[in-house]
């Protein structure tokens, strides 16, 4: 593959259909975390989980559908060529915040959620990615929000993406989480 593909070519076609297979990848793997997360919330509640933050909620899944739309559509509509430079490294990042992704999962159980679920009396984790940062989770969704944009060379979708991503975790979404937690984990578990 040359260093760049300009929009129209059979190369950026060819460039732009392996695109949207990571993006239909990507799109699926978001239906199995909503799956993961309805069984999940069912076990919390199960367990007198308390649900904060639902106000956040809706705009969050806006924005991540609207991000794999714009991540489809920028580059066709735009004529954005393919840069393998970008590309590649962009592609590792993407696939290395899914990893990091279903790393947080793996590590919270049946206490991972993509609602603001808290069963309360449980302690804090503190193993896995949460030895080393608070929220793990939404450095993958950061990092995603940049990275898939940038395999089609979506720079404005990556933009728009992050400066409103911002806005929804710093202002809303990490705050509601920091306030649920504090509120029910009296205890902290051990670092493992």
């Amino acid at each position: 593959m040359s260093a760049e593909l300009l929009a129209g070519t059979p190369g950026w076609w060819a460039a732009y259909a392996a695109y949207l297979a990571l993006l239909a990848g990507t799109s699926v793997e978001r239906f199995v975390e909503l799956g993961v997360s309805v069984r999940n919330a069912r076990w919390a509640f199960a367990r007198g989980g308390v649900e904060t933050g639902r106000g956040h909620f809706p705009p969050m899944v806006a924005l991540h559908t609207a991000l794999i739309a714009a991540c489809a559509l920028e580059p066709l509509l735009a004529g954005r060529p393919f840069v393998a430079a970008l590309a590649v490294p962009a592609a590792v990042l993407a696939l290395g915040s899914q990893a990091l992704r279903w790393w947080c999962i793996r590590t919270l159980g049946p206490r991972w959620n993509t609602r603001v679920v808290v069963v309360p009396g449980l302690p804090l984790v503190r193993r896995g990615p949460y030895r080393v940062l608070p929220h793990p989770n939404y450095v993958a969704v950061v990092v995603e929000g940049v990275a898939l944009p940038l395999v089609g060379s979506a720079w404005l979708t990556a933009l728009v993406f992050s400066v409103l991503n911002a806005v929804l975790l710093l202002g809303f979404r990490i705050p509601a989480e920091e306030r649920a937690l504090a509120g029910a984990a009296p205890v902290e578990e051990p670092v493992r």
